[in-house]
């Protein structure tokens, strides 16, 4: 028996109604969200299994704190989209504005097209894969996780990066403090191979990408490196 798809148009429906109906208790099944024109805070704080679609552009913290769901935007997200996510998976079909994936604990974040400024900005176990470019201050002070990045990346790629690992397919402008290249080993291959094939970028060859890591300079303060900080 096919599982019933429950539909939502914001034309209609205020934003306030749908996400409490995505807060009800004991929560499954499929959801499909109309018309979002680029609303703030659409199908944040989920915390169930269930599969969310938004059929169109979304504003600002698009599926943050998200948890266990899967969610689809149609369209391109505003700042922050999937900002402390914990778990499950976010996928932006088109291109999302700085600060995605912020402070994001777990889960996979998908962009198929580019991501502005501070992508993954103190990630602490996020993955996120960018099938496009990113901007400045991608991955500052990521702590753990990985980013994949199949485009360009901007100026301080990785600044004050701890044990995040970044991919990048094209060139950077600049690397930021404590970062640096760094060999890529089997399990670095395989690791990578994984998350390109999750993504759908599985045509990839892990070959031609650099693997970016922290020297580990500045995990404690020593004054020798205070013009560092």
């Amino acid at each position: 028996m096919d599982q019933m798809i429950t539909h939502f148009d914001l034309r209609e429906t205020p934003l306030r109604q749908v996400n409490a109906a995505l807060h009800a208790p004991n929560m499954f099944g499929e959801f499909v969200i109309h018309n979002p024109a680029g609303v703030h805070n659409i199908a944040v704080g989920l915390d169930a299994p269930v599969k969310v679609t938004i059929e169109g552009h979304v504003g600002y913290y698009a599926a943050g704190m998200n948890q266990r769901a899967e969610v689809s935007i149609v369209g391109n997200a505003g700042t922050g989209v999937a900002e402390n996510m914990m778990s499950g998976t976010v996928w932006v079909n088109g291109d999302a504005s700085q600060s995605a994936g912020a402070t994001a604990h777990g889960g996979l974040l998908v962009i198929e097209g580019n991501a502005a400024a501070r992508c993954g900005i103190s990630m602490k176990g996020v993955d996120i894969v960018v099938g496009g470019d990113v901007g400045h201050m991608s991955a500052f002070m990521a702590q753990a996780g990985r980013l994949v990045v199949r485009g360009d990346a901007g100026e301080a790629l990785g600044d004050s990066l701890y044990e995040a690992r970044i991919y990048v397919r094209g060139d950077i402008a600049s690397l930021g403090a404590d970062c640096v290249a760094k060999q890529m080993n089997d399990e670095h291959h395989a690791e990578l191979a994984h998350l390109l094939k999750v993504a759908g970028f599985d045509e990839d060859h892990t070959a031609d990408y650099t693997r970016y890591g922290s020297v580990r300079s500045l995990y404690h303060f020593h004054v020798d490196n205070a013009s560092v900080y």
